[in-house]
């Protein structure tokens, strides 16, 4: 055991006197950083800074999903703060134009509302992100704790060591203990240097007191020195570097490595080499200090360059305006001074919010001024939209139509209509101008192909059945055979083209007319009717109107089911009437009526089922 005649001193040891001057202060916020930055081991890797702020939207989407998939999310922070700070300015700035361009119009603010896939798709992506965040945060919270603990293990068994250790075998326990916490992970920055202080002042504690083994310490000592110079001249050379941020970066990375990987020296030395990394360490701080305060200074001349023309938004006089033109003039004039904002350049969020809030406050009076104008002058042209969107309704509703004779008429006349309108909103103006062309081109041309397929041919057969339809309606009192003769006739006088087989519904509806004169029963009529109507689709092949009239059946079936299951269960409910009760004939009737038409519908379904189509 060795004997320490030395106070056993729990408390941090600092290396250089306990005076405060500049130098520790120095030092001190060099080692605060350091400690900072010993919690993001994981974050240091560098992935390439594009030109975030050149991307449209969509490219900036992009560039966050191919980040999200590539890295670890611990090492995206920069990146995604840079795509942030892009997105939000241009989303912000499309944002203020719909809107400005929506109040212009003479909506109301309150009812302003925009949506665009490229925000929604942002914000699933940054969703993910800060998800996966937060995982990896508290997870490196747990481990931070965990190392934090076995660190503090090795300081005990250090201690224990130093006190009862084996002389024969301590040296060797001591650089396992020096190799353990070498291998220990980071702990939180609150820890970092009052545990390495500790632990430090241990290691030099058994240094110091080893007697035995002085071959070994004197070797380490030697060793620590030179490694503790060569960062002494690293950290003296960091000076010379322009770039004073990736000096600074340099600088803790040097003192991480005079912490975390090299020993103690002899006690002849430690004040002297501290002093001179102290001074080097220093000079860097004091470097960089400068910087940022010239920045600052820079800051304050946006600032107040922003606030000229926050200043000149404000002194803008709109009282003169009294035309759309004088407005049209100010916007541009405005839009002008809204660029000089924007050009004077950007500023940290913590200096610019104040500066912004002003700046919106300022366009913000003048829309509202611009907006008391163009709700007055667009008034009439509001009533002029609602007109034309009544327009446009129709002809989207007659676009597809077969009546071909009313259609035509109707889309002649709305679009001479249209012309009578004065104008509306510019907002609305090409959107409903490309629906109402639209409909009216698609109606025309399908009007024109239908004139153009129509070949000679096929203009007798629709000609030779529009006459054979005005004498099945001229005539009177059809017989069974003279009915079906008529509609053997009708095969005969040709397929009917796809355009003008509406037709075939006239005809049906004329025969049906003779069919009801009949002295026939209802269930024959109908299916006489039916197969009618069947035969027509069968030889127009049309079997999409084929599916569609058996799934039509099949759900009639289900409902006259379902009516007489109702009438069924109502009966029960009076089941102590007579049978001469009304209200029970009344039932009963019902249950009968939808049985016949069930029956009816059944033999419909069944001939559909035998066509082989």
């Amino acid at each position: 055991m060795l004997e320490n005649n030395e106070e056993q001193v729990e408390q941090p040891i600092n290396e250089e006197s306990t005076t405060v001057n500049e130098t520790d202060k120095a030092v001190n916020e060099v080692e605060n950083e350091v400690a900072q930055e010993s919690e993001k081991a994981e974050e240091r890797h560098e992935i390439p800074m594009l030109d975030y702020a050149t991307m449209e939207l969509d490219k900036l989407v992009e560039e966050l999903e191919k980040l999200l998939k590539a890295h670890p999310v611990q090492q995206l922070k920069n990146n995604v703060d840079a795509i942030k700070n892009s997105f939000n300015a241009k989303f912000g700035k499309l944002l203020a134009e719909k809107k400005e361009a929506f109040l212009s119009e003479g909506g109301n603010s309150i009812d302003f509302q925009f949506s665009s896939p490229v925000k929604t798709a942002y914000n699933k992506l940054l969703g993910e992100y800060k998800t996966k965040r937060d995982a990896y945060y508290s997870q490196l919270e747990k481990k931070l704790k965990e190392n934090l603990e076995k660190r503090n293990v090795l300081i005990e068994g250090l201690k224990t060591l130093i006190e009862s250790g084996d002389v024969k075998t301590m040296y060797n326990d001591f650089q396992a203990i020096q190799k353990q916490w070498r291998e220990i992970g980071p702990v939180s920055k609150t820890k970092y240097n009052d545990t390495w202080k500790t632990y430090h002042h241990h290691v030099e504690r058994f240094y110091d007191l080893l007697h035995l083994n002085k071959d070994f310490r004197e070797l380490d000592f030697k060793h620590n020195l030179e490694e503790k110079l060569k960062l002494i001249a690293r950290a003296e050379a960091l000076n010379e570097k322009d770039d004073i941020n990736e000096a600074f970066k340099e600088l803790q990375d040097l003192h991480r490595l005079w912490k975390e990987e090299i020993g103690p020296v002899g006690k002849e030395h430690r004040e002297d080499v501290w002093g001179k990394f102290s001074e080097a360490t220093k000079k860097i701080h004091d470097k960089r200090h400068q910087h940022f305060k010239v920045l600052r200074t820079k800051h304050q001349e946006m600032i107040d360059a922003k606030l000229e023309v926050v200043a000149e938004i404000n002194a803008y006089d709109t009282s003169n305006n009294k035309t759309h033109n004088d407005w049209q003039k100010s916007i541009v004039e405005i839009e002008a001074l809204r660029k000089k904002y924007f050009d004077i350049g950007k500023l940290p969020y913590s200096k610019s919010e104040a500066v912004w809030q002003q700046f919106k406050a300022a366009t913000k009076k003048f829309n509202a001024s611009k907006n008391v104008f163009y709700k007055e002058e667009k008034g009439a042209q509001s009533n002029n939209l609602k007109l034309k969107i009544e327009l446009v309704e129709l002809a989207e509703s007659l676009k597809d139509s077969d009546d071909w004779d009313t259609a035509t008429n109707t889309m002649k006349r709305i679009q001479s209509d249209w012309k009578k309108i004065g104008h509306v909103p510019r907002k609305f103006s090409d959107e409903i101008w490309k629906r109402f062309k639209g409909a009216c081109n698609h109606y025309f041309d399908r009007l024109h192909e239908r004139k153009n397929e129509l070949n000679k041919e096929q203009l007798v057969v629709v000609e030779g059945k529009k006459e054979f339809i005005e004498e099945i309606k001229a005539k009177e009192n059809l017989t069974l055979d003279e009915v079906k003769e008529s509609i053997s006739k009708w095969k005969e006088l040709g397929v009917l083209p796809k355009n003008a087989r509406h037709l075939n519904e006239k005809f049906n509806k004329a025969i049906d007319t003779h069919l009801n004169n009949l002295n026939m029963g209802r269930a024959d009529i109908e299916i006489m009717k039916f197969k009618n109507v069947i035969e027509g689709y069968l030889t127009q092949k049309d079997y999409r109107k084929l599916d569609s009239e058996q799934l039509f059946i099949r759900r009639k079936i289900d409902e006259n089911v379902r009516e007489m299951q109702q009438l069924e269960n109502n009966l029960s409910f009076i089941s102590n009437a007579t049978e001469d009760n009304p209200l029970v004939k009344n039932v009963r009737n019902g249950i009968q009526k939808f049985k016949d038409e069930l029956d009816i519908w059944q033999l419909k379904l069944d001939y559909l089922k035998k066509l082989n189509y």
